[in-house]
């Protein structure tokens, strides 16, 4: 009964999502107070009706309900409860509707806390998302139900995907979908401000939460998948370029640019053409991503759907909303005044070079992802487009942005003095020159590329820290006053210096890690002994081992260094009967800020066993700059100034055209 209670509750979403879409705007468009307050209590309604067929989903896996086609298919009573809830959402359907309940979930806190918008910007932002609830709910219903019975009902089912039974597919969907979704609070302000023909710095503020907190949860949840593919598949690599990998990194790309467009609009009132359509661009990249995971296009582990009606819905869709709102910007946007004016060398200069950058770098991974698919979909020539090429184009891009985001925060508004700046970030500059000096005469194995890329990392977090110390006044005035000033700087500034920080920090890892790792892939036997960075790895031998739903076995090495014994790594090698299918799991000991890394190959005749063996020196670092990243983002979001922005209601007329911004 709970499966049709979850299937009713989804068309009773989709008739109020309706309802959302268009009762608002109509009230707008007429004026009309009652009309526009019926997008609150739609848009609360539908979360609360798609709450109840998510937990209807939730219980059928729990209770390992196998009339329902979409638990048959992907789970299995034998699997670990965890693994069961995280299955919910490791299939295309139960994903999906993760993916509208976020989208509910944004729509609902924008009719909870947006009561000081003015009334048509709320209308409209709340009827926004009730087209792309709409929208999304239509092809769930119609394409992707994942309420669907089978009769008669099996005894068992099929289980999930072995490499998705993980504990990172807890995190790593709703870490990134949160992102995804996050960012169509941000294109749906974009959309209400085209259609009123109107922005201001107060409609920045606005947007700028929404956008902070979806690139936070973006940043994480990309940062998770990256860890995830780590460990899971025993490949020894944190980023291998894959088309789905890079549909959940050209919305980060964009919505960075989004981010720091939004504080220009905000703080100086210029660039209002570019924040909008960088708002679009954005959710139109989350658009393009659901679509290549969605749609059977690409075949990845990340990849769910094969069913191409999926894929031609999904494309009318991105098609609608790309297209319609792409079309509205190119009508309303010389309704949009362009702003205050400033100078090249300004705070706003910088970040215009910062969002052309982004933006640039954002094409060209767009331009390698379908440039495949296209040819392909032309001329059915099927080609790879790989590491190297976004090595060779991607990199070069961000090396001169990454160079001058120091400047950035020390920059004044509207016109600062280069010479200045750089004077004051000397010391920060002196110290990278130092590291990268260190690194190359003094680091085995250390190339010039590697000792550039070390200094390039030092000196984001130098120049953050520069950034903090100027601002505190140190060295102008006493260690007291200094403190004191410290401790009362705007959060948003100790958020900005730590997203900077933490950029430098995932970038150190990131070149110690592909320039002096070591690597050896050779046969082992019982009792044989490797010798990696300083540290010997003995082979044990093999051992059997049985798990709720798959058998193992585990090859177990002793790790010491000069004969101090560090403790055991553990590999192993999965068979999962249900399914069918081997996995590997890698063995892996953290030292320090580093990584021994331990992969399992085939077993030989004569007792040995291939193994694969990386030593990965400050690997760690990648994922640590990342949560740096994200607590930037979360200081920030405290910033008293984002929480203050809208008139208050008793300020405002009881009209429904509110007054123009100051």
């Amino acid at each position: 009964m709970s499966v049709e209670l979850g299937h009713f509750a989804l068309v009773l979403a989709f008739a109020l999502a309706l309802v959302q879409s268009v009762v608002p705007l109509y009230g707008a468009r007429k004026g009309s107070l009652r009309l526009m307050g019926v997008g609150e209590p739609a848009a609360l309604c539908g979360l609360v009706l798609i709450s109840i067929a998510f937990a209807a989903l939730i219980a059928a896996y729990v209770q390992s309900d196998f009339s329902v086609a979409n638990v048959w298919e992907n789970s299995h009573s034998a699997k670990p409860l965890i693994y069961k809830l995280t299955g919910v959402w490791g299939n295309h359907e139960g994903s999906m509707l993760l993916w509208v309940l976020i989208l509910a979930i944004f729509g609902g806190l924008v009719a909870l806390f947006g009561r000081n918008l003015p009334p048509t910007l709320r209308a409209n932002v709340l009827a926004v998302q009730g087209f792309i609830a709409a929208a999304f709910l239509l092809f769930i219903l119609s394409t992707s139900n994942p309420f669907v019975r089978l009769v008669p009902a099996p005894i068992e089912g099929r289980d999930l995907n072995p490499i998705l039974q993980d504990i990172g597919l807890a995190v790593h969907p709703p870490l990134l979908y949160l992102g995804y979704v996050g960012f169509s609070i941000s294109f749906s302000f974009a959309v209400a401000a085209l259609i009123e023909g109107r922005t201001d710095a107060a409609w920045a503020r606005w947007v700028r939460p929404w956008t902070l907190a979806a690139w936070m949860f973006l940043t994480g949840g990309i940062a998770m998948g990256s860890y995830w593919a780590y460990y899971e598949l025993g490949w020894g690599g944190f980023w291998f370029w894959d088309p789905v990998e890079n549909a959940s990194f050209l919305p980060w790309l964009t919505g960075t640019a989004l981010l720091h467009s939004a504080i220009v609009m905000e703080r100086r009132s210029a660039l209002k053409i570019w924040t909008v359509l960088l708002a679009i661009l954005t959710f139109s990249m989350s658009l393009l991503g659901t679509f290549l995971v969605r749609s059977g296009v690409l075949t990845s582990v990340h990849a769910f759907a094969t069913d191409p009606t999926r894929g031609v819905f999904i494309l009318t869709i991105l098609i609608l909303f790309i297209g319609g709102s792409l079309a509205l910007f190119a009508w309303r946007a010389s309704a949009l005044a362009p702003g205050g004016l400033f100078h090249p060398i300004s705070r706003e200069g910088a970040l215009v070079l910062n969002n052309l950058f982004l933006t640039t770098a954002a094409a060209t991974v767009l331009v390698g992802t379908l440039y495949p698919l296209v040819l392909e979909s032309i001329t059915g020539e099927k080609i790879s487009v790989g590491a190297p090429f976004f090595n060779l184009t991607f990199g070069p891009l961000m090396v001169p942005l990454l160079a001058v985001v120091p400047f950035g925060p020390l920059l004044a508004w509207k016109r600062g003095d280069l010479a200045g700046v750089a004077q004051r970030l000397f010391a920060a500059f002196g110290g990278a020159l130092f590291i990268v000096l260190l690194v190359y005469f003094f680091i085995d194995g250390a190339s010039a590329l590697a000792a550039l890329g070390t200094g390039l990392a030092f000196w984001l977090i130098f120049g953050a820290l520069t950034d903090l110390a100027l601002k505190s006044g140190v060295g102008n005035v006493g260690p007291g006053v200094a403190l004191r000033r410290f401790a009362g700087l705007p959060r948003s500034v100790f958020g900005t210096a730590l997203a900077h920080a933490g950029l430098g920090i995932t970038l150190l890892g990131i070149v110690a890690t592909t320039t002096m790792q070591s690597e050896h892939i050779l046969t082992v036997k019982p009792g044989e002994t490797v010798e990696i960075a300083g540290y010997s790895l003995r082979y044990e031998g093999l051992q059997p081992f049985t798990g709720p739903n798959y058998t193992e076995n585990r090859g177990r090495f002793v790790l010491t260094e000069r004969g101090r014994a560090l403790g055991d790594v553990v590999s192993s090698k999965r068979f999962y009967s249900v399914r069918q299918m081997p996995t590997t799991e890698a063995g892996i000991r953290t030292i320090g800020l580093s990584q021994l890394y331990v992969s399992l190959g085939d077993e030989i005749e004569d007792g040995g066993i291939v193994v694969h063996i990386w030593w990965k020196p400050l690997v760690t670092l990648i994922w640590l700059g990342a949560l740096a990243m994200m607590a930037g983002g979360a200081v920030s979001l405290l910033d008293r100034r984002l929480r203050i922005g809208a008139p208050s209601r008793r300020k405002r007329a009881a009209q429904a055209q509110p007054e123009p911004a100051e």
